[in-house]
């Protein structure tokens, strides 16, 4: 009569170890790509989206999202690629303390087995979703009164131990997110 107690609080301890295990590897990814994205800023040059402006700024993103794959796939993380939902590269609302988003400065990337852009000579497992890009590179201020920028994961976990097969209808979303101000240039 016990055992079957003590069995499902094993599990569940175990299923636990493995959900956190899996939440911390998306807290550091998400710290990578907003690094990432804050060092890189808007892409250098003079701020702008026309010609001679910002030259770099169409592969921030890019850059941002390699950040982001190189810890979600290394060998070390318990993450399969396929179940993230999406990445997103935000303008931060900071007019309050909650890390917000500014509605309609998102950019969003999902999953596409090698199908997104070439960085480091190999092709991304992420792709932009081309209907909710909101937020050019070229248009991020880090000069005076510094944007800050977000990059959220949302990922669905699935139950790793046999008590999964007991709770298998049950799926946890988990989402992550780090803010950082764009770093400034002093201009």
């Amino acid at each position: 009569m016990i055992l079957p107690v003590f069995l499902l609080l094993v599990l569940g301890t175990l299923e636990f170890g493995m959900a956190f295990d899996h939440n911390l590897t998306l807290e550091y990814a998400s710290r990578e790509g907003v690094r990432t994205g804050s060092a890189l800023a808007n892409g250098g040059g003079p701020l702008g989206c026309g010609a001679g402006q910002s030259p770099n700024a169409g592969t921030v993103d890019d850059q941002i999202i390699a950040a982001v794959e190189r810890v979600l796939a290394s060998s070390g993380s318990p993450l399969d690629l396929t179940q993230i939902t999406q990445i997103r590269i935000y303008k931060v609302d900071t007019s309050n303390t909650n890390g917000n988003e500014v509605a309609g400065t998102a950019n969003r990337w999902i999953y596409g087995a090698g199908q997104g852009p070439v960085v480091g000579g190999q092709a991304l497992d992420f792709k932009k979703d081309m209907a909710v890009q909101g937020w050019a590179a070229c248009s991020r201020v880090n000069g005076a009164n510094a944007d800050s920028i977000g990059v959220s994961i949302n990922y669905t976990y699935n139950f790793q131990t046999p008590l999964g097969a007991l709770l298998s209808v049950f799926k946890i979303d988990m989402h992550d997110q780090t803010v950082m101000q764009l770093n400034p240039t002093g201009k």
